[in-house]
């Protein structure tokens, strides 16, 4: 027996459930080359440039890309205020000779009370291709009773 059934969508409330994004980093629209970015990659490329030479010209030529500066602050400074402003635990260490950072562990406050409530099994593994800090990946995860994941913390760790 065929019946012909639809979707239907009701709309109770029309109004957004979230602020409007200020901050636009890393949205589609605000990562598009400008006008002059894209007759100067056209003219490269119409010389045969390579990609790479290309790309290395744009990053120069574009302040944010080399610096990642956000509010003044480079990409870590940002991890750390916006960490603690978050209510996540942070533990950090830079090396004592530079004061470079080498090594930051991150967890949030739901995973430290989940993992005080189910401390019997914990798993940490951490990656085996490094990023462009040469920092390998390290996370913990739990489980629950009921056989449930949950990560406790990550952490960029200076080696293994």
């Amino acid at each position: 027996m065929a019946t012909s059934e639809s979707w239907q969508l009701f709309v109770h409330n029309g109004k957004h459930n979230h602020k409007v994004v200020i901050y636009n980093h890393g949205h589609a629209r605000a990562a598009r080359l400008t006008e002059e970015q894209l007759h100067q990659t056209e003219q490269f490329r119409k010389s045969h440039v390579p990609p790479r030479s290309i790309l290395r010209f744009l990053r120069e030529q574009d302040v944010g890309w080399t610096r990642n500066r956000i509010q003044g602050r480079n990409t870590v400074e940002e991890i750390l205020c916006l960490s603690s402003q978050r209510g996540y635990t942070v533990f950090h260490r830079n090396r004592e000779e530079s004061n470079v950072l080498s090594d930051i562990v991150v967890a949030h406050p739901t995973s430290i009370a989940m993992i005080r409530t189910w401390p019997y099994v914990l798993i940490m593994d951490t990656t085996y291709k490094m990023n462009k800090y040469n920092m390998p990946l390290l996370e913990a995860v739990g489980i629950t009773p009921i056989g449930k994941n949950f990560t406790v913390a990550t952490a960029f760790m200076c080696n293994e």
